[in-house]
C-alpha cells in the first residue's frame, strides 16, 4: 500500500489543479467556465500525439483484415467507455458483434455498480479474457487513465504471452501499459477539475481517441461510402428513411428505383447502391463486392464509373 501511495503521487492525473482549488465556492457559472476552459485542453494534447495514435489505428485495421479481433479492457469509466465504443460498432458500422469487444472489470453488474476490488486483481483479468479464446491474431487494447490497472495489465500480458498486438490508451506519461504495448497511447491530460475524478478529463480524452481510432478503422475498412454510412443497420423509420435518402443522394437515382433496389437488397445500403449505381441485380452486385472486400469505390472503379461528389 505503501508504494501505491507513492507511485500515484507521480501521475499526472492524481496532481492538484492550481486552477480549481476554489471551485466549491465558485457560482455556477463560475465552474462551468472552469470545466469547459479544462475540457478545451484534450484536444489540444491529443493533437500532439496524432502519430502515436495513427500507429494504433493501422495495427487495429490490420488486425481486423487478417481474421482478427479487437479487445478493448479497461475498469470503471475506462471501462464503460471501451464498452460503448465496442456496442456501437456494430449498429453503426453493420460489423458483426464478435470482432470488437469491449472487457469491463466486473462485467456488466459494474456499469451501474462498482464490483469491489476486481481491479486490483491482475489474475481476474487473463481469466476473463482467456473466456474468449485468444489467439497471436487478436489484438488487446487497455484502457485506463492511470495506466496502471492491475486487472487491465493482466489481459494485455496474456494477450502478450499469445503474440497478440497490444495498445493501450492512457491520461499519463510513460504508463505501466506502455511497456508492454506495441503500440501505446500516453497522452498526459494533467491533474483533474477535481481530484480524484478521471472521468473528466481522463474520461473525455478516452472516449475521444476510442472514436477517432475505431470510426477511423471503420473508414479505412470500406464501411463508408465518401463520408455516407453505408453499412448500418437498419433497425427503426428514421434508419429506413435515412437509407432512402442516401441512395437518391449518392446515386441521383428516382426515389422509385432507390426504394426498389433497397428492398431488392434486403435493406443492405451498400449492396442498393452498388445495384444502382452498376444495374447489376442482387447477385451480381454481392459478388462484385465480396470479390472488392466490401470496398463499393473499388466496385466502381472496377467497372469504370467515376464517381461525382
Amino acid at each position: 500500500m505503501e508504494n501505491l501511495v507513492h507511485s500515484l503521487a507521480d501521475l499526472g492525473t492524481e496532481k492538484r489543479n492550481s486552477a480549481t482549488k476554489d471551485i466549491d465556492i465558485l457560482t455556477v457559472k463560475e465552474i462551468l467556465e472552469i470545466i469547459n476552459r479544462e475540457d478545451q485542453s484534450v484536444p489540444l494534447k491529443i493533437k500532439e500525439h496524432l502519430s502515436e495514435i495513427e500507429k494504433l489505428t493501422d495495427a487495429y485495421v490490420e488486425t481486423i483484415r487478417n481474421g482478427g479481433r479487437i479487445f478493448q479492457v479497461g475498469c470503471g469509466t475506462s471501462g464503460r467507455l471501451a464498452l460503448v465504443d465496442a456496442a456501437e460498432l456494430p449498429v453503426t458500422y453493420g460489423i458483426s458483434y464478435d470482432q470488437v469487444i469491449g472487457i469491463m472489470g466486473g462485467g456488466l453488474e459494474a456499469v451501474q455498480r462498482p464490483v469491489e476490488g476486481v481491479e486490483d486483481h491482475a489474475e481476474l483479468g487473463e481469466e476473463d479474457i482467456r473466456k474468449y479464446d485468444l489467439n497471436e491474431k487478436d489484438m488487446v487494447i487497455g484502457v485506463a487513465a492511470s495506466g496502471r490497472t492491475p486487472y487491465v495489465l493482466g489481459a494485455m500480458c496474456y494477450g502478450k504471452s499469445l503474440g497478440c498486438r497490444i495498445g493501450c490508451i492512457t491520461s499519463v506519461a510513460n504508463s505501466e501499459f506502455s511497456k508492454i504495448s506495441d503500440y501505446p497511447v500516453d497522452i498526459d491530460t494533467g491533474p483533474e477539475i477535481v481530484l480524484g475524478s478521471t472521468r473528466m478529463k481522463g474520461g473525455t480524452l478516452t472516449k475521444l481517441v476510442l472514436n477517432m481510432v475505431s470510426t477511423t478503422a471503420m473508414i479505412r475498412l470500406g464501411h463508408v461510402f465518401s463520408n455516407y454510412l453505408v453499412d448500418g443497420i437498419d433497425t427503426n423509420e428514421k434508419c429506413y428513411a435515412r437509407s432512402i435518402r442516401q441512395i437518391i443522394e449518392i446515386t441521383g437515382c428516382p426515389e422509385e428505383e432507390a426504394n426498389d433496389a433497397y428492398y431488392k437488397a434486403n435493406r443492405d445500403i451498400k449492396l442498393a447502391l452498388a445495384m444502382c449505381f452498376t444495374g447489376l441485380d442482387v447477385k451480381e452486385a454481392q459478388i462484385a463486392l465480396d470479390r472488392n472486400e466490401g470496398n463499393l469505390k473499388k466496385v466502381l472503379t472496377e467497372r469504370g464509373i467515376k464517381y461525382q461528389r
